[in-house]
């Protein structure tokens, strides 16, 4: 007996101590929940829990040890809409149920599962761990589901589905990155699992480092972690991706409308300089009729490298330049850095000493650092007074009539590399340091130029373009890919990252054409130029050491490509400004990933077929190697047409297409409608009275809502736009465009409609019950690209752009 109970007491030390040496501690066991609306608390014997009911199809997770703080992001803007949750306890767990999910919690310990209305598996806690601390770091664990995908996470390297790789968001200047280097420059920590016939979203909003890992080095969990503050998280749940982009947008706002001229081509390296070579490189485009919108002006037009000044021999008359770059036609573009230079006769430094808006160290003396003009102090934008003083300062710019504004080092980059952690933010009034502060730096910093700029500019929309940003960046900049290098790779490369953007809720973004550091290959420039002019943001960018980049500096047919392509990309102006209108409102990116309306079809996730993306919703863009001069083409469901041949390929079916490179490999969805106008050298040259509206003959039923309005001011909040709705229905053979929406007139006051492969159509349309006489001319989209006259015969006809309903029967 004796040997029994010395057994189990020596069986209860082990116990005790194996115990004592688990670090990782797991939300408990349930002891009492709450209702509050649409709010569930919930305590357990270690931490708390408290979910949200945003709308039917977002749910919100919060979880702490202790208690929760104040309320408050940088990201979400949205309120909780008003809606039916139902709350039913059962012996063994809880249920919420909305009209479109159920949240099941089970109480012992307390774990979620998230189900469909049918209760269907969507995604579960995993049932040991769920959510857990280790230290301050706060993680969640989700059960893999079987053959599980991953998407999105924003500017992240890698593969499309990222299974089996594990990422940290903590933004970092690393400017000779690889293909699968991590972390970058942005952090937007929200990804879609996809699995079965089930997608959803998470966002975590927690600004300090997190983590997340996709079944990387294990067979049984993602998850999701950061390094100190609340697990809070945001689920969303729809029956399709573009739906659950939508649903994030809502929550961390939707893009601003851009200037239409941001849209247009735009040339920037590490500088031009002096002015003197600012306006030969401007003139140089118009002279070679190669269309471009904004010239850059990199650190060298400042003064010492500082913010706010111009370089006294390099510019010394910078309003006679900027004025002649305008008569021409092009809007200028300034580099901003965070870094204020410690001169006592320099008037921001002096500002932000006397009003107290640098960041600081703890026993409050400033931090500082050294970048381009040296040793610098930092304006705090957690600081709502340094937002306003920073836009303010934009005035001299503005007066000058500079709309473009560019925030580069703003991760924030510094020589060294490493901000200790201690330095302090305002943080609203709520104090944080640089742990929680690093990763929305960029985003405030944005944020302080957008606001500023917008206010200046008296109702006109500036360009605000970031290199560092958190999720919400899309209310206030567009963003690019940060240093890249000339390589096929990071070529590759970059079409990955834009995606991923896309599918994060960013939807202007880009990279730099060409590659920022190297010298490209008159092949590579070519290629990446011509994947380039389908990309959100297009812009041509080279580094202080390299060779010249622009269009015409690889010699006489990279120039005839470039131009061609460019010229393209102006004349489809009208489709892709309706694009981005649709980004506006829906949240849906300019750039695809395949994923959103592909996402049970496994080979868009294949290596070989990731990169390929929608422009839009018509055109199939095959992004190819330079070296390449045949590839493999993958076409998903519907049938395609060739840009280059015309000919239609079937659907669902992998090809063999030519590359040379003079040509993209380009396919266009059939049933496709796409309103293109004619050439012009800026988009605020006037194209001609006509708009052409290309229809594709297909199967499917089509809709396309096309969308004007001045492109440069906030009058189209007020109603001031030009909207409405073209719809293609090959079983009733007709084409309908629908009764004009808003107060704006058109700049077309004529309609041109050709028909695409509409070989069984009638000599005569019957437009509005009267016929009008078809025509037949060789006008095929790719002509415009490749400037060579295909064989294909296209039917058209002409008819006046009015306002009311137009209904033509083919």
């Amino acid at each position: 007996m004796k040997r029994i109970i010395f057994s189990m007491i020596i069986f209860s030390m082990i116990t005790n101590s194996y115990s004592q040496q688990n670090m990782n501690k797991s939300l408990g066991n349930l002891i009492s929940f709450s209702r509050d609306e649409q709010t569930i608390n919930i305590v357990t014997d270690f931490g708390k829990a408290g979910i949200s009911v945003f709308s039917p199809n977002i749910l919100r997770i919060r979880v702490v040890l202790k208690e929760f703080n104040e309320d408050f992001s940088y990201s979400v803007i949205a309120k909780p809409e008003k809606c039916v949750a139902k709350v039913n306890e059962f012996e063994e767990y809880i249920e919420i149920c909305t009209d479109s999910l159920i949240l099941k919690i089970t109480k012992n310990p307390v774990r979620f599962q998230f189900l469909t209305l049918e209760r269907e598996l969507i995604n579960e806690d995993d049932p040991a761990f769920g959510t857990s601390w280790i230290g301050t770091e706060v993680t969640t664990y989700k059960k893999l589901q079987p053959k599980e995908k991953f998407i999105g996470l924003g500017e992240k390297t890698g593969n499309l589905d990222r299974r089996g790789s594990a990422y940290t968001n903590w933004n970092t200047d690393n400017p000779r990155h690889g293909a699968y280097d991590d972390p970058l420059y942005a952090s937007i920590p929200f990804y879609i699992g996809i699995h079965n016939k089930f997608n959803y979203g998470i966002f975590l909003d927690n600004s300090y480092k997190t983590h997340f890992n996709f079944g990387a080095s294990n067979n049984r969990f993602s998850y999701f972690s950061a390094e100190d503050g609340e697990m809070d998280y945001y689920f969303i749940y729809h029956n399709n991706i573009a739906d659950i982009l939508k649903s994030y947008s809502f929550l961390t706002g939707f893009m601003q409308m851009p200037p239409i001229w941001s849209l247009g081509y735009q040339q920037c390296r590490w500088s031009y300089y002096p002015d003197s070579e600012v306006l030969n490189v401007a003139k140089t485009f118009r002279e070679k009729k190669i269309p471009a919108d904004v010239i850059y002006l990199d650190i060298h037009y400042m003064d010492a490298y500082k913010i706010f000044t111009w370089h006294p021999e390099r510019f010394p008359t910078p309003e006679k330049m900027l004025n002649e770059l305008k008569e021409m036609g092009f809007h200028t573009t300034v580099i901003v850095d965070p870094g204020i230079k410690i001169e006592n006769n320099y008037d921001a430094y002096n500002e932000g000493i006397e009003k107290d808006l640098f960041i600081k160290y703890p026993d409050n003396t400033i931090y500082t650092a050294q970048v381009w003009p040296g040793w610098c102090h930092f304006p705090d934008f957690t600081n709502p007074t340094t937002r306003k003083w920073w836009g303010n300062k934009f005035r001299d710019y503005v007066d000058l009539g500079i709309d473009g504004f560019w925030n580069d080092m703003n991760e924030i980059a510094s020589w060294g590399g490493t901000t200790p952690y201690l330095v302090e933010f305002d943080w609203e009034g709520k104090n944080a340091t640089y742990l929680q502060a690093k990763n929305v730096y960029g985003l405030e910093m944005a944020r302080s130029t957008f606001e500023g700029t917008k206010k200046l500019l008296n109702g006109k929309r500036p360009l605000i373009l970031t290199r560092a940003g958190f999720a919400g960046l899309q209310r206030f900049t567009a963003i690019w890919t940060g240093d890249n290098t000339a390589s096929n790779e990071h070529m590759m490369l970059g079409v990955r990252l834009v995606n991923s953007l896309g599918l994060s809720g960013i939807p202007f973004c880009g990279y730099d054409v060409g590659g920022f550091m190297g010298d490209p290959s008159a092949q590579l420039f070519t290629r990446w130029l011509t994947i380039g002019a389908f990309s959100p943001f297009f812009r041509g960018h080279t580094h202080y050491n390299s060779k010249d980049a622009e269009p015409w500096a690889f010699g006489e047919e990279t120039e005839e490509i470039a131009r061609n392509y460019i010229q393209f990309r102006y004349n489809l102006m009208p489709y892709i400004y309706s694009v981005f209108y649709e980004a506006h409102k829906s949240g849906l990116p300019v750039a695809r990933s395949l994923a959103i309306d592909n996402t049970f079809d496994e080979k868009v996730f294949w290596y070989k077929y990731q990169n390929q993306y929608l422009f839009g919703p018509s055109f199939l863009i095959i992004p190819v190697e330079s070296d390449k001069e045949i590839t493999k083409v993958y076409l998903p469901i519907n049938n395609w047409y060739d840009i280059s041949t015309g000919n239609l390929q079937a659907g669902n079916s992998e090809i063999y297409v030519d590359c040379p490179q003079n040509e993209l490999p380009v396919f266009i969805k059939e049933s496709s409608i796409i309103p293109v106008q004619s050439p012009v050298q800026n988009l605020g040259e006037k194209p001609s009275d006509t708009l052409q509206v290309f229809i594709f003959n297909g199967k499917t039923d089509n809709s396309f809502v096309y969308y004007e309005d001045d492109g440069c001011t906030y009058e189209f909040e007020k109603g001031d736009f030009y909207k409405r709705k073209i719809s293609f229905s090959p079983e009733e053979k007709q084409i309908t465009f629908g009764q004009k929406e808003g107060f704006f007139d058109s700049k077309f006051k004529f309609l041109k409609i050709i028909l695409i492969k509409f070989e069984n159509s009638k000599k005569r349309m019957l437009v509005n019950n009267s016929f009008v006489n078809c025509k037949i001319e060789n006008s095929y989209p790719g002509n415009q690209i490749y400037k060579q006259t295909r064989n294909i015969a296209v039917k058209y006809f002409i008819i006046e752009n009015i306002e009311n309903k137009i209904q033509i029967k083919f």
